[in-house]
């Protein structure tokens, strides 16, 4: 590949950084420039609700590679700065000073954003959002003091900033509209599982109720809910989803869905654009159809993908959706994808009320997706050969815990 090509990253988190370091491990011996909107230099986000938000994790762990990794591999990286336009017939960006960057090749990896309330008060101090370094320290500062603190939404982000506020003392309230947490990721059956994990805890956990607004003066004091009620509340935390940026995509004409959308190469409606990561609505062979996965491994491996599509390597993106939660004493990994409702049954293995056991989504007698919790030495991987089987199983020895797993995913 000749050496004076340019190919211009933007978006300098996971699915960036990871995708510049590949494109130099595969020998690309060209121009890299690696934007990012924020000042710090490519971290990890899966701490910022985890064990840097306790305080377990400290700040140097969470970046993606050492300092002067950049330097030393050639990488441009340009932090605070903003892409602001995409010209694709002059194959060049824009940036938010007026400059403008040519490319050969552009990776689009700019992530999403936090869903933001429109609602009365939101604006208050002590309302937090958690996407960025800068809003888990400032989140961790408001834990610290204790009180009473009110979570807004029952997703991931939400679950896991109310299982690390407990941790750190404080009283907590969770408010979600739907009738269970994680209802579309995990269902009614394993969503109710969490719900009394956090209650177990002393966590009020409450369910089918929608945020009316937020009450206070300058700080927030309270979260006041349909019917009336007012939740007291000294800090605030709003999780309720993210959006992908594709702003720059959309003003560009790249075809937008769920995110910037691509084939299987991850490779957009431009063929020398690419995008990865939280941003990308990618074509997965394996459910025929395109989706969008948020988490921290498909910008881990989504982003070195994308690297060797614009090399011109043959690329077929086709891992399967994974993602890790810790709460409290509860460690657990899921593999596979569903649409909401999109299964027929769960199949569990193992004690739930011991928080030792495995879970399967079933589609007619298929496994689609499976977690374990607290399975630490079975681990993920005879889960996601049971679902790249894409054969039915016998649902009987999938419950019995006496049949080792491997051996259901032989045919």
């Amino acid at each position: 590949m000749a050496t004076e090509q340019t190919f211009v990253i933007v978006g300098a988190g996971l699915a960036g950084a990871k995708a510049a370091q590949t494109l130099r491990e595969e020998g690309f011996a060209g121009r890299i420039v690696l934007i990012g909107a924020e000042t710090e230099r490519p971290y990890e986000r899966p701490p910022l609700s985890k064990g840097y938000l306790l305080g377990k994790e400290e700040r140097a762990k969470i970046y993606v590679h050492d300092e002067g990794w950049y330097g030393e591999n050639a990488v441009e990286l340009l932090s605070g700065r903003r892409v602001t336009r995409l010209d694709r017939s002059a194959r060049q960006v824009e940036l938010d000073d007026g400059g403008r960057l040519a490319y050969d090749k552009l990776l689009l990896a700019t992530g999403s954003s936090p869903r933001r309330l429109d609602l009365l008060g939101a604006d208050l101090e002590g309302v937090h959002y958690l996407r960025t370094v800068a809003d888990s320290e400032r989140l961790r500062d408001a834990l610290r003091g204790g009180g009473r603190v009110v979570v807004v939404g029952a997703g991931w982000i939400g679950l896991e900033t109310a299982a690390a506020a407990w941790e750190h003392g404080c009283e907590v309230t969770v408010v979600e509209p739907r009738p269970v947490p994680l209802e579309a990721a995990l269902g009614p059956e394993m969503g109710a599982f969490f719900a009394d994990v956090h209650r177990g805890h002393g966590v009020e956990v409450r369910l089918g109720l929608a945020v009316a607004g937020f009450i206070g003066d300058k700080h927030v004091r309270a979260v006041a809910v349909d019917g009336g009620d007012q939740i007291p509340a000294d800090a605030v935390v709003v999780g309720v989803g993210a959006r992908p940026e594709t702003g720059i995509a959309e003003r560009a004409g790249l075809t937008v869905g769920n995110g910037v959308r691509v084939d299987a190469a991850l490779r957009t409606s431009d063929p020398s654009v690419y995008a990865a990561g939280d941003v990308a609505e990618a074509f997965h062979p394996r459910f025929g159809t395109h989706i969008r996965v948020e988490h921290w491994a498909n910008a881990l491996n989504g982003g070195p993908a994308a690297a060797r599509s614009m090399l011109g390597q043959e690329v077929v993106y086709d891992r399967l959706p994974y993602f890790y939660t810790d709460q409290y004493d509860v460690g657990m990994e899921f593999s596979g994808w569903f649409v909401p409702g999109g299964y027929d049954e769960v199949v569990v293995r193992g004690d739930l009320r011991a928080r030792d056991f495995h879970a399967f989504w079933l589609a007619g007698g298929h496994v689609v997706a499976g977690m374990h919790v607290n399975r630490w030495d079975e681990g993920v991987a005879p889960v996601q050969e049971l679902i790249r089987m894409a054969a039915p199983v016998d649902r009987d020895r999938l419950a019995d815990p006496a049949v080792p797993l491997p051996d259901l995913a032989k045919l």
